[in-house]
């Protein structure tokens, strides 16, 4: 233990959950316990910037760690959005590597393995877009998904969506069956009529706004509305195929572990169920970890880390994972 750490009663770990949006920093001690936190703006460096993502990670960082100023973390697992090729890590890695002692640096989505006894399982996000990912106990790494809107999601709160509204519209002119969603949907984005989605949904389109109506499919759903179950049931099933289609690619000899997040999944305990059940079908899972916030989850397999890893071997690995398919959500 250093002099400064035993100055503020020992080691600190820190989590990095870096988004589109958003960056969220955490800092726990070795028990695990939270002893700070920090927020900050955006940190996918594809979209921002690199200067302006490093900008947001350091600031976010300082802020958790202003209670405990002068004592750098031990181990530090930072995933971001963005971070999906080698050209990522190299360009990204040498700003962050003072950070911590130990330094992972990853997509955003691989935080939601970190519960995972050694990050071994399969993990499923449901958001506003949707991707699973997985590793196994060998260290060999696979992803499904995470085409974004245009190129996939299933499953995700844009699809969900996407398909309320249409289901809404088709009621509306007749080519489909009625269903709560119509009136569900004009409700909530406060609609005259209708056709008046059109205004929300060209010539740009909200990606978020749309996928704030994911909830009413739920909810229509739970009241008995046949059409929103149909498009409750599709989503389940894609999470669930994105899921296996991983567990394909890897080797899990036992049950299977498996972690949920996103507010799809870690909200609508339903919908969670739904996308459990068509797993289990196919194969026994052993553990369910909702992941409601990953960046604490992080921060407390960074405790783990320090004892096992260096940092210089932690890039070429995720380097690895991260080449093997993009996640454009975020």
């Amino acid at each position: 233990m250093t002099m400064h750490e035993q100055a503020r009663g020992g080691p600190l770990y820190l989590g990095v959950d870096g988004g589109g949006s958003k960056t969220l920093a955490v800092v726990v001690d070795a028990q695990g316990r939270e002893r700070g936190r920090g927020v900050a703006g955006a940190a996918n460096h594809a979209a921002v910037g690199l200067e302006r993502a490093v900008a947001a990670i350091e600031a976010a960082v300082a802020e958790a760690l202003r209670a405990d100023a002068g004592t750098p973390p031990r181990a530090a697992w930072i995933g971001l959005a963005g971070v999906d090729r080698p050209a990522d890590y190299e360009a990204l890695l040498p700003r962050l590597r003072g950070l911590a002692g130990v330094v992972r640096l990853t997509n955003d989505a691989e935080l939601i393995l970190s519960p995972l006894e050694g990050a071994v399982g399969v993990a499923v996000i449901g958001r506003a877009g949707s991707i699973a990912l997985g590793r196994d106990a060998r260290g060999a790494t696979a992803r499904a998904g995470g085409w974004g809107h245009i190129l996939g999601d299933e499953g995700s709160g844009y699809e969900l969506g996407c398909l309320s509204l249409r289901a809404a519209l088709r009621a509306d002119d007749g080519r489909g069956p009625a269903t709560l969603l119509r009136d569900l949907v004009m409700r909530e984005w406060r609609l005259a009529h209708p056709s008046d989605a059109i205004g929300y949904v060209y010539p740009d389109g909200d990606k978020r706004a749309i996928a704030a109506l994911a909830p009413l499919v739920f909810r229509a759903a739970r009241a008995g509305d046949v059409v929103a179950r149909e498009i409750m049931a599709r989503g389940a099933d894609e999470l669930a195929l994105s899921a296996l289609a991983v567990v394909d690619r890897l080797t899990f000899p036992g049950a299977l572990p498996v972690a949920v997040a996103g507010g799809l999944l870690t909200r609508a305990a339903d919908y969670r169920e739904a996308v459990l059940a068509r797993i289990r079908r196919r194969r026994e899972v052993s553990r369910v970890v909702v992941v409601a916030h990953p960046a604490e989850s992080a921060a407390r397999a960074a405790i783990d880390l320090a004892a096992t890893t260096t940092d210089a071997a932690i890039l070429g690995r995720e380097a690895q994972l991260s080449c093997e398919a993009p996640d454009v959500d975020g």
